[in-house]
């Protein structure tokens, strides 16, 4: 069970510094299946919003990115995200660790 870090995210000047640290709070390998999954859930969500015009799917799209990345800190990293104090920088973190989960630079 890893400690919730010392470091205060919103001491960052940049997304470059951010990044390092957020890789540090996504160590739990099913907290980062969990973002993985809550963002291709996102990413549907997104696309039915597209297709079909009903703004509901933008709410659906925030509860699966949101309620998987939230299960995956609590549950199973047991630490509070990054985006109570850094909400853009980890928005950012999310997406970069997508790619780079999809690229195999980070394992899934």
């Amino acid at each position: 069970m890893q400690a919730t870090s010392p470091t205060d995210p919103r001491s960052f000047t940049s997304f470059a510094e951010f990044y390092p640290f957020y890789l540090g709070e996504h160590s739990n390998r099913t907290c980062r299946r969990l973002h993985f999954l809550g963002s291709t859930l996102a990413l549907v969500c997104l696309a039915m919003l597209v297709v079909t015009a009903q703004p509901q799917y933008f709410l659906y799209g925030l509860l699966c990115g949101y309620g998987c990345a939230w299960l995956g800190h609590f549950g199973f990293e047991k630490n509070k995200p990054a985006s109570f104090k850094r909400p853009l920088y980890s928005f950012m973190g999310d997406w970069v660790m997508y790619k780079d989960i999809w690229t195999g630079k980070i394992p899934f």
